[in-house]
């Protein structure tokens, strides 16, 4: 099918003409999914614009149609920040899409954003009655797409966003980290009347927005965009400031005076497989990788002050949204050959269906059921292969997917000059290590109450991957949103 902007749109026109005046379920579950725009695969391979270009007019009225407006949604259920899915979805079925806007920010300040990079099909649109009826996820309302077309359309015609922010209280609260978590805390502690100041350790915000997430699949300027609401808000943002370092959590409460601390520093110690080789020139981590490209753009030699690594064979370790991510800039930056390496089958992938198919349109090469057992190195101590032995799949393991079981014998070494190791990323144990009181797991995740996100320290309450581990955009908001819930009640009684 044609992913062409304007053949979608006229198609979508011809639909939205055929449509009886008033729609009942057998009309409504007649009109197909619309697909997304998109770049053609082999030029955007080349380029660092977003690759997804977003839903005509037509096309968000035309699939907002197919919503059922159940009595009962389950689609919200799925929404880790509860957003009146039917309600934004009917307004823009009715071409009312300032009202949908406002609908989403009730709950979400980054519509934009989770429009673009949150796992749907995990979430909302898994709980969709037209897809569970169809029995396919992919036939379920395109939710995350016309939530990203109300964004776009509020960005492209200057509609104030900005939630209003309650009387001041006099209570000060320090958000330490300015990710998806993060922002969603600040926001509703904000509209409270509370004074914020978020702190961040690098010298930009957002997080793993602005330097885990690729250019091409989210780009930076929307991330800016959403942070200057905190700004017009109120919040006052301190970058460049470690919590940890800079200021201890302690000394944030007892001399700073904070009356309350939110933790959302997510999951940036990145892991490695511990196979012989992984100390060669040419090896990264995914975040060093993506970090380098997305936060300090690399790619644009002529002005950036960090170097890029030319290389013209890549392997990518890892099964998840992050080795796509990884593999997908390693060919934007130029390698000929770019491989997942990845010891389960497709089926077992983590990554996003989506991430999974961009990446093959794009010419990536994945190599299931193979094991990385070494990296080889020349005489320099650079990269020059990895070896692999290939695996079948047993009985289901603790993640329920089928366990991996190596073949012996099966051994063989592909050449590669560059390595990017993507297999899940652990909690920075800073904070921990300068803050004794606090309770962590062995894995080095806050340990906190389920109902409120408060630590083992009063006052202090933690949120996202700092706590899940690496989990999603989504989810970390839905933490930071569930703490600031119970920080304002905290602060309502101190």
């Amino acid at each position: 099918m044609s992913h062409d902007y304007e053949t979608l749109r006229q198609s979508a026109i011809e639909k939205l003409n055929s449509l009886p005046e008033v729609l009942k379920t057998p009309d409504r579950m007649g009109i197909p999914v619309q697909e997304m725009p998109s770049q053609d695969p082999q030029v955007r391979s080349h380029n660092m614009k977003e690759v997804a270009t977003g839903y005509s007019k037509e096309q968000a009225v035309l699939e907002a149609k197919r919503c059922l407006q159940c009595k009962n949604p389950k689609c919200v259920l799925g929404c880790p920040v509860g957003i009146d899915i039917p309600a934004f979805v009917k307004c823009v079925a009715e071409e009312r899409f300032e009202d949908a806007l406002h609908v989403i920010l009730e709950s979400s300040l980054l519509p934009s954003i989770c429009g673009r990079v949150c796992p749907q099909e995990n979430q909302c649109q898994k709980n969709c009655m037209v897809g569970l009826a169809k029995k396919d996820v992919g036939c379920a309302v395109a939710i995350g797409r016309i939530e990203r077309f109300v964004a776009d359309w509020a960005a492209e015609n200057n509609i104030n966003s900005i939630p209003a922010v309650a009387a001041p209280t006099g209570k000060r609260v320090a958000i330490v980290g300015s990710g998806p978590a993060g922002i969603a805390a600040a926001a509703d502690i904000r509209k409270a009347g509370h004074d914020v100041t978020m702190f961040e350790a690098f010298h930009k915000t957002g997080g793993v927005l602005v330097y885990g997430i690729p250019e091409f699949r989210l780009p930076k300027k929307l991330v800016e965009t959403e942070i200057n609401k905190l700004r017009t808000m109120g919040v006052d943002i301190q970058t460049n400031f470690l919590v940890g370092r800079t200021r201890t959590i302690d000394e944030l409460l007892n001399e700073d005076r904070f009356d309350a601390i939110f933790v959302g520093t997510g999951a940036g110690l990145p892991k490695f497989m511990g196979i012989p080789g992984e100390n060669y020139v040419g090896v990264f981590s995914a975040n060093e990788y993506l970090t380098r490209s997305n936060l300090m753009k690399a790619y644009e030699e002529e002005k950036s002050d960090t170097p890029l690594w030319h290389a013209q064979r890549v392997a990518v370790f890892g099964g998840g949204n992050v080795a796509m991510d990884a593999a997908r800039t390693a060919l934007r930056l130029g390698a000929e050959k770019v491989s997942i390496i990845y010891r389960r089958t497709r089926e077992e992938m983590p990554a996003r269906k989506e991430e999974v198919e961009h990446a093959m349109e794009e010419g990536v090469e994945f190599l299931m059921l193979h094991q990385p057992v070494e990296i080889t190195g020349d005489e320099n101590g650079r990269v020059k292969g990895v070896i692999t032995r290939k695996c079948e799949l047993g009985e289901p393991d603790a993640s329920g997917r089928r366990k991996p079981i190596e073949i012996p014998g099966s051994e063989e070494e592909i050449p590669y000059d560059c390595v990017i190791v993507a297999i899940g990323n652990a909690s920075n144990p800073l904070i921990k290590m300068t803050t004794p009181a606090v309770e962590v797991n062995k894995k080095g995740n806050f340990i906190v109450n389920e109902e409120t996100n408060e630590t083992s320290i009063k006052g202090v309450y933690a949120g996202g991957d700092i706590v899940l581990g690496a989990a999603t955009v989504i989810l970390a908001m839905g933490q930071g949103r569930k703490a600031a819930k119970a920080i304002n009640e905290y602060l309502a009684t101190k």
